[in-house]
């Protein structure tokens, strides 16, 4: 994994923001027509929000990191390091539907790619060992992401997405001895007390969705 490349990629992003302001500019006209369902604080909603996706960028060098260790520790990390990649390759090799999305607003939607990516896999997960890949759910950040993007656009990542993982993540990964020997150390303390360090991200951010009025995110 080369996540240090991506790391240096998503700090020119936030120094070029922080000297030319875009997406604070771009968030200005977007906040007040954001689909209803996205909760912000009414007193800096647009801080909330910049926030938000400086912070959703800034994770993904680190759930892949996390994703990789728990991975060399389940003792399949041949099967799943490929798949990580593609997400690192993300931003480093920007797939051509990318083309013209450029700064931090455009790093939103590499980010999108590699936390869905990586949210497909914890899927996979949960369903041969009862829990994810790696604890930290950005089930509700990645709607909300995908609600920033706005569709179309955003239901063609989703496209590129599984696109990826298809043919890169075969169900005979999940039961190879050295990944049934894994299994039996989920509910181990030491385990349980590290993943209880990577709560959910939008709640970190301050960001929530509500689904619907009896509902909440």
């Amino acid at each position: 994994m080369n996540t240090a490349a991506v790391r240096e990629v998503i700090q020119r992003a936030l120094q070029n923001e922080a000297a030319s302001a875009q997406l604070k500019q771009i968030l200005e006209t977007q906040v007040a027509s954001l689909h209803p369902a996205i909760r912000l604080p009414e007193d800096d909603a647009q801080g909330v929000l910049a926030r938000f996706i400086a912070a959703y960028v800034e994770q993904v060098p680190d759930v892949l990191d996390a994703a990789a260790n728990v991975a060399r520790e389940a003792g399949i990390e041949s099967r799943i390091k490929p798949v990580l990649k593609v997400a690192e390759q993300f931003f480093l090799q920007p797939p051509a539907l990318m083309a013209g999305h450029d700064g931090l607003e455009g790093l939103l939607d590499e980010a999108y790619l590699a936390h869905r990516l990586v949210e497909e896999v914890n899927d996979r997960y949960i369903v041969h060992f009862g829990q994810p890949l790696i604890p930290l759910d950005t089930t509700v950040a990645n709607l909300i992401a995908h609600q920033l993007i706005g569709e179309p656009f955003a239901n063609q990542l989703d496209e590129a997405v599984h696109h990826a993982v298809d043919g890169l993540l075969e169900e005979e990964v999940f039961s190879q001895p050295s990944a049934q020997a894994y299994r039996q150390q989920l509910h181990d303390p030491k385990v349980e007390a590290a993943w209880k360090r990577w709560p959910c991200l939008s709640q970190q951010l301050g960001v929530g969705l509500e689904l619907n009025q009896g509902q909440r995110a």
